[in-house]
C-alpha cells in the first residue's frame, strides 16, 4: 500500500528524514511517535507530495508519487485525507461548507455533494452543527469537522498529524475512536502523535523516529 524506500530529507544542512525504509500494508493503524523535531511531520509531508524526498522512492499502490507531475497533484491527493492539529478549517465557511469543499474540489454535483456530506457529518455526529462557522465550535466539535473533510472524499488513507495535541483527554479520545472506526471501514490510518496515553491504550503498530531513522518498529507497542 505505502512503501519508502531509503528516504532521506534535507533541508540545508538539517536531516529532517535519514534513509527510511518502511511499508505500510492496506487497512492498518499506525502510530508514528517520536520528539519533536524527530521527522514525524516531514514523513506524512512527503506522503501528501508538500515537499519532495532528497533521495529515495515512495511508492503508494503501484505508483511512485516522487515521479508524480504537479498537475497530476490533485488527482493524487484525492486518495489521501488530512487531519492537522490546528484544524485548517476555513473561516468564512459554516460546517457544511468547509467539508462540502472537498467535493466541490472533485467536481460533483451539487445534490451528490449534499448527500454525502450530509451523511459524514451525522456520521462524525455534528450533523447539528453545519450552518455554524469554526469560531462558533468547541475544539472537539472542530477537529471533527476536519476529520468529516478529510474522510467525505472516501480516501484510501488518512493522515493524522497530532490531532489531538490541543484537546482535553476527553475529547482527545473521542476523536481517536472516531479515527479507529474509520480504520475499521478498511481506511488505512498514519497518525503522529506525543500522547502515550492513547498509543499505550490502543495497542496498534507503533513507529518510533528519532533524528530522522527510525529506531523501533513494534506490531503491538508502546510509546515508551
Amino acid at each position: 500500500m505505502i512503501l519508502f524506500e531509503n528516504v532521506s530529507k534535507k533541508f540545508g544542512a538539517t536531516i529532517a528524514l535519514d534513509d527510511i525504509t518502511l511499508e505500510v500494508k492496506q487497512g492498518e493503524f499506525v502510530f508514528i511517535v517520536g520528539p519533536s523535531g524527530a521527522g514525524k511531520s516531514s514523513l506524512l509531508k512527503i506522503l501528501t507530495r508538500e515537499i519532495l524526498p532528497s533521495d529515495g522512492k515512495i511508492k503508494l499502490g503501484n505508483v511512485d508519487i516522487t515521479k508524480i507531475k504537479t498537475s497530476e497533484i490533485p488527482q493524487f491527493r484525492r486518495k489521501i485525507g488530512m487531519v492537522f492539529q490546528d484544524f485548517k478549517l476555513l473561516d468564512d465557511r459554516t460546517v457544511f461548507e468547509n467539508v462540502a469543499l472537498t467535493l466541490e474540489v472533485q467536481g460533483k454535483s451539487d445534490e451528490e455533494i449534499s448527500k454525502l456530506v450530509e451523511h459524514t457529518l451525522k456520521l462524525v455526529e455534528i450533523w447539528d452543527k453545519k450552518n455554524l462557522f469554526p469560531r462558533q465550535l468547541s475544539g472537539g466539535e472542530a477537529q471533527r469537522t476536519a476529520i468529516a473533510r478529510a474522510i467525505v472524499g472516501k480516501p484510501d488513507i488518512v493522515l493524522a498529524d497530532e490531532p489531538t495535541g490541543d484537546l482535553d483527554p476527553k475529547t482527545a479520545w473521542g476523536v481517536i475512536q472516531l479515527l479507529n472506526e474509520i480504520n475499521s471501514w478498511g481506511t488505512t490510518v498514519l497518525m503522529s502523535t506525543h500522547n502515550q496515553e492513547i498509543v499505550n491504550s490502543l495497542k496498534r503498530r507503533v513507529i518510533k523516529i528519532k533524528a530522522g531513522k527510525i529506531i523501533s518498529d513494534t506490531k503491538e507497542g508502546k510509546y515508551e
